[in-house]
Formats: structure tokens, C-alpha cells, sequence
């Protein structure tokens, strides 16, 4: 067995289950473990043929007649913000925002609790506990961040954590593997949406080409927004292709996260 055999992983297939996304569908994933010295190059590797990470698992849609999800990228390096990301960004522009090495807190998982209970009550991931996102958060065997969003400093103390985001980096971009952030009454409308843009804008800033969206799901009003950052780019059977303009047409309005 040749060397580069030997570094190959091992994928395996899950059994069906209920579709999160499309009602009455069911869905099946392929998967394989990250480990050793090839995790990182071996993470972006698949990253490109529309693998998703998810602490040493990388995963994909491999659905029985089904090819909904699509794996999507924005071109940061070609993207233009419309009217309403400009005035979004200048909104939120006093954030404070760093990226911080991949150790869970409990200001995060707290803001993760409410965020779940707001947007996604009865998801997989709502009866995480503090080990399962310590889990979540650490057990990367790639180069990742969290990337916190606080409201400004008083008094020379961090301001109150607002928004975060799991981040992977790539050497030609950033992977979002996981954002959540403030949802409750009073909360900064369209967070969600800034902190793509705030990826997409520091990825252009430093030469990033990509930022990697995860997958957009055709017929689910859940995934739409994801079409509102353009160039987006949509992973074909011939490689990475522009979304076409049928599907990426959508009417320019304030994002609402």
C-alpha cells in the first residue's frame, strides 16, 4: 500500500433521517475523522469539493434523489456591498471585534443557549450542553478562531459579547463553520448578516478570495439569505461555477440577520 493510500480516510455513510430543511425528505450524509498531520491539508482539501467540518468530521449531503443542498462561496475578493450592507456595516461599525483562539467560555455558551432557543428551538443542537460545546468549539485539528463581536468597552472592560462566530482558516479564505449571536429584545437588528459581511470584508482586506457559506438549500426560505452576497459562487459537477442569475436574483432590503 503506497503512502498516499495510507493517508486516504476511511468515509462512511449515515442512515437516513428527517430532513431539517425540506419537509417530508429525508437526508443522509457521507463522512469521514480528521486526524494526524494531514488533517489540515486533508479539511481543505474536501472543503473544495463541498465537505463541511464539524470538529474532526468532515461531512456531506449524499441524499437519494435529492441535490438540493448546493455548496456556496462568496468571492470576497470581487464583492460589492449593496446600499443596505453599507448601511449595516456603518451601523455596527463601533463593534469591537477580535479573533480569539478556539477555548469555549461560558459567556459564549450562554449566548449560544439564547440564540438556539430564539432561532432554533427544536434543532439538533438544542440540547447541547457546556461539554458538548466545549467539544464543538476545541476539537479542531485545524487552524481556527472564534471570532467575537462585543458591544463597545466601558470603563476599559470588554463589552458585552454580542455575536461569535466558529471560524476555519483557509489558505484562499475563510470557512463560517458556526455563528450565533444576540437575538433577545433590543438586540442590533441584522447581526447575523453583519457578520458575514465583516468576514467577507477582512478576508478581502488580507488577499482572501473565498468565504465559505456552507450549503444553500434550494426550496428552504431558511437558507435564502444566503444569496444576498454577491459574487456567489455554487459548486457544479464542473467545478465552481457563478450562481446563475435566476437563483441569485433577489430584491435589495435591509437584512434582518
Amino acid at each position: 500500500m503506497t503512502e498516499q493510500l495510507t493517508r486516504m480516510p476511511r468515509f462512511f455513510v449515515t442512515a437516513e433521517s428527517p430532513c431539517p430543511y425540506l419537509p417530508g425528505r429525508t437526508e443522509r450524509k457521507v463522512f469521514a475523522e480528521l486526524r494526524g498531520p494531514e488533517a489540515a491539508r486533508l479539511s481543505e482539501g474536501l472543503g473544495r469539493i463541498g465537505f463541511r467540518r464539524s470538529q474532526n468530521v468532515v461531512y456531506r449531503p449524499s441524499c437519494d434523489d435529492c441535490k438540493a443542498c448546493v455548496s456556496v462561496r462568496i468571492v470576497a475578493a470581487d464583492f460589492v456591498a449593496s446600499a443596505s450592507q453599507k448601511r449595516l456595516v456603518k451601523r455596527n461599525a463601533d463593534l469591537d471585534v477580535a479573533a480569539c483562539d478556539p477555548w469555549a467560555t461560558e459567556e459564549q455558551f450562554t449566548l449560544l443557549q439564547r440564540y438556539l432557543r430564539a432561532r432554533h428551538p427544536s434543532g439538533g443542537m438544542a440540547a447541547m450542553d457546556g461539554y458538548d460545546f466545549a467539544e464543538m468549539i476545541e476539537s479542531s485539528p485545524v487552524d481556527t478562531v472564534v471570532v467575537e463581536y462585543r458591544e463597545p468597552s466601558v470603563g476599559g472592560r470588554p463589552g458585552r459579547l454580542v455575536g461569535a462566530c466558529l471560524t476555519d482558516k483557509q489558505s484562499d479564505g475563510l470557512s463560517m463553520v458556526y455563528s450565533f449571536y444576540d437575538t433577545g429584545p433590543g438586540a442590533r437588528a441584522g447581526l447575523g448578516s453583519f457578520i458575514i459581511l465583516d468576514h467577507v470584508l477582512r478576508a478581502a482586506q488580507v488577499g482572501m478570495r473565498h468565504v465559505y457559506l456552507g450549503y444553500w438549500v434550494e426550496g428552504s426560505s431558511r437558507m435564502d439569505y444566503k444569496r444576498r452576497y454577491k459574487p456567489l459562487e455554487m459548486l457544479t459537477a464542473q467545478g465552481w461555477r457563478l450562481m446563475p442569475a435566476e437563483r441569485a436574483e433577489t430584491r435589495d432590503y435591509a437584512a434582518t440577520g
